[in-house]
Parts: C-alpha cells; structure tokens; sequence
C-alpha cells in the first residue's frame, strides 16, 4: 500500500501538527446541569448575582444593637448606660426598633434592627438588669455587615471558561442558583490493538503481554475533564479494526493504541485512510514519531504508538489541548505540571527540528537524565521526578545548563 512505502521521509512538526488537528476540533457544545453535579466543569457563560449578599444589613459580631452615636464619649471610668430592649436571633425577621438611648441583644448573622448603625460586642460592656453599660464608643458602622457588601445584584459572580471549584459550588448555592450551563464533556473511546495483548486476569502465555495502554489513557482522560470508553482488544486483523473503529464512532473522539507506524502489520494508518482521511501521520517527537490523526464521520481518530511512553507523550502533546478546546479552555500544552528549575547533570542530545521529551531524576537542584531512548519501558516514567522538554531549535542541552523540570509529584490533575 501506499501509506505504508512512503514512510515517514517527511515529519509534521509538533506546532504544525496541533494546528491541523486545533483546526479539526469541534466547538465545545453546551449542557445544563445541577449544581452537585458541577464540581471541575467548565463554565459556559457568566454566572450574575440575582441577589444582593449579604440580602440585609447583619450583624457581624455577637454583641448589642446600638445608635452609634449613643456610646459617643464612654469608657471605664465614665460608662454610658443604655436600656436592653429586646433580642434578634440569626434567622429571625423581627419589627423591632432601636431608639435613642437603647440596645437590642443580637447574634452574629442576625437582621439588623431599623435605627441601629452598629453592634456594640459584649467585651465592651457590662450587663446590669435591664440595662448595659458601655465601656467603649463604636462608630457608625462598626462591625455591621452591609447588604451588597460582598456582592450587588447584577455583578459577575463567576466569569466564563471558569472550572468549578469546591467553594464556587457553595457560592452558587449561597445565591439560590440551582442550574449552571456547562461545556460538555468529550467521550473518548479507546481501542488497542495487537496480537501480543491479553486481558488482565488472563495467563501470559510465551510471546504475550498485559494490555496496559488503554488503562493508563483512560486515566489520562478522566484527568482531562472527558469521559473515557475502553472498548478493549483488537486482534491484527483488518476487519476487525475496522469494525472496532465504527463502532466506536459513538465517541466524540477515538484512539486507537499499536499498528500505528509503518509495517506490514501496521493495518491503522491504512484503514483510516480507506474509511476516512488522514490528517497528520509521523511527528517530529521524540518518544511519539508514529503518532498521526485522521477523521472519519467528522470525529477525530488518534492513532498512538503502541509503546507506552510514546503514548503518554503524544496524549499530552496532542490529545489533551484537543479536550481542552472542546470544553472552551485556553490551550496551554504541559501547563498542569509544576515547574523547577535545576542543573543538568550530563548533557542531553537532540537534533534540530524534533521535540524531544527526556524523563529526568531532580532533587531539587540537580536533574540528571534517565534516559531518552526507551518508549516501551513504561517504569522509567515511574522512577523519573518528571521531564525535559527539548524543543526543536536545540541541539540539546548541555551538562551545567539550567533546564526546567516539569514534576510528575506535582502535578495538578486536570478536572
């Protein structure tokens, strides 16, 4: 086949290759949800207040109702005595009034009662039968929270593009706001392919392995906002890929794991093309050359590298700004990850016009490479603190240079 003796004498750069893929991507659609149902969704509009908060002038402190202007002029020695002439409870709506030369008993949180300006807090005062004496003056005011303090009716209370945090969802139902619409989130199905593979649970028989791929991406989706489909093991067959794939259709977006590069046995790149188009097929990266993308339906299909570090790396080059995209977020490539900066221990080499992704030891001042070859040996993911990214202009880094490690034990899981 065509596809299959041309190779890769020509790489897409990774920037070109998101733009293609950028250009693809549907627009994000929009849902409505419950609130509860709202934790690390993405806001699809602003949120107004329909209400002012606090929605009354409110106590802010335990203490006494009082005219400010009333304690004008006390102290220890010269205490100013006003009548108790009533109680407002937190919760309570009472007609009640304060006048010259009175105070009313109130509790944090409570209405403040018409006439007052002010709560007096207990430690300035002295409690006699009916009445108080007051050790020290307020000022109009002093410890009241006014209503529209922390927010007016009207004013944005959470801007669009936002993701919904804990506190967000209880600031939502602070303002009686029951519904929010919301970006969608992508369904992503995920097949694997190859005769080697077996299920978890099986016996390894000699020639096989454990089929990991779609378990590491499927939680590579979830922290992306998306919502993962393995839809298990496909054997080196060409009708059986291509069977997979449609039906996987019902997915926003498919990946498809092995079979991806050039081989006889790699049937992927050639079924894509038979039932839809490819787009972008080998990629200046390095885990992740055999990487490309195509369409079929209007959905994008992935096909990944079967090793499994070259699958992580096209995942967050690639995949995961496309899940951004779709659910109306900014695109930052590797912006999840936290970023030091060390000294390199020994060089690293590259090549001018790939990106490399280097798995690198850092102790906090030194990085030292674990290796940059190796795109099947999954544990050195697990043993690295993070990752290099050398990008195409270099040659490399030299050992002395300061480079910027983003840490794998830092990293902020996406919503």
């Amino acid at each position: 086949m065509r596809i299959k003796t041309k190779g890769f004498k020509k790489r897409t750069s990774v920037d070109e290759a998101l733009k293609i893929l950028l250009s693809h991507t549907p627009l994000p659609s929009i849902e409505e949800i419950g609130i509860s149902r709202g934790l690390n969704r993405v806001l699809a509009c602003d949120i107004l207040a329909n209400i002012d908060v606090p929605p009354f002038d409110r106590a802010a402190m335990d203490g006494y109702a009082v005219r400010a202007e009333d304690t004008f002029g006390a102290s220890q020695t010269n205490p100013i005595y006003l009548k108790v002439a009533g109680e407002v409870k937190i919760g309570e709506a009472k007609e009640i009034e304060v006048k010259p030369n009175e105070a009313i008993k109130i509790a944090t949180g409570a209405p403040l009662p018409k006439g007052a300006n002010a709560v007096l807090m207990y430690e300035y005062t002295r409690e006699l039968d009916e009445e108080i004496e007051v050790l020290k003056p307020v000022t109009p005011g002093k410890n009241v929270s006014f209503k529209g303090e922390d927010v007016k009716k009207g004013e944005i209370l959470l801007k669009k593009g936002r993701i919904l945090k804990p506190h967000d969802i209880g600031l939502l139902a602070s303002f009686g706001i029951e519904k929010i619409k919301v970006y969608r989130r992508a369904k992503v199905g995920i097949i694997s392919t190859g005769d080697e593979l077996v299920n978890l649970g099986e016996k390894l028989s000699e020639g096989k392995i454990y089929e990991s791929n779609s378990y590491m991406l499927a939680s590579l989706v979830k922290t992306s906002n998306s919502i993962p489909e393995r839809k298990g093991i496909v054997k080196d067959n060409k009708e059986e890929i291509k069977k997979a794939i449609k039906e996987a259709l019902s997915n926003d977006v498919i990946i498809i794991t092995g079979g991806t590069s050039v081989g006889k046995r790699d049937l992927v790149p050639e079924i894509i093309a038979e039932i839809g188009k490819i787009l972008v097929h080998g990629i200046s990266l390095r885990p992740g050359e055999p990487t490309g993308f195509g369409v079929i339906e209007d959905k994008i299909i992935f096909m990944l590298p079967g090793n499994p570090v070259a699958c992580f790396v096209a995942f967050e080059t690639l995949i995961r700004p496309m899940l951004q995209k779709m659910q109306g977020l900014s695109l930052m490539a590797y912006s999840h990850y936290l970023v030091a900066k060390g000294i390199l221990k020994r060089k690293i080499p590259s090549e001018i016009g790939r990106r490399d992704f280097v798995r690198v030891k850092f102790d906090g001042k030194y990085v030292e490479p674990i290796r940059v070859s190796g795109a099947g040996i999954l544990s050195t993911l697990v043993r690295a603190d993070g990752f290099v990214i050398v990008p195409e202009n270099l040659e490399g880094f030299e050992e002395g240079e300061e480079v910027e490690v983003r840490l794998f034990h830092n990293y902020f899981p996406a919503p």
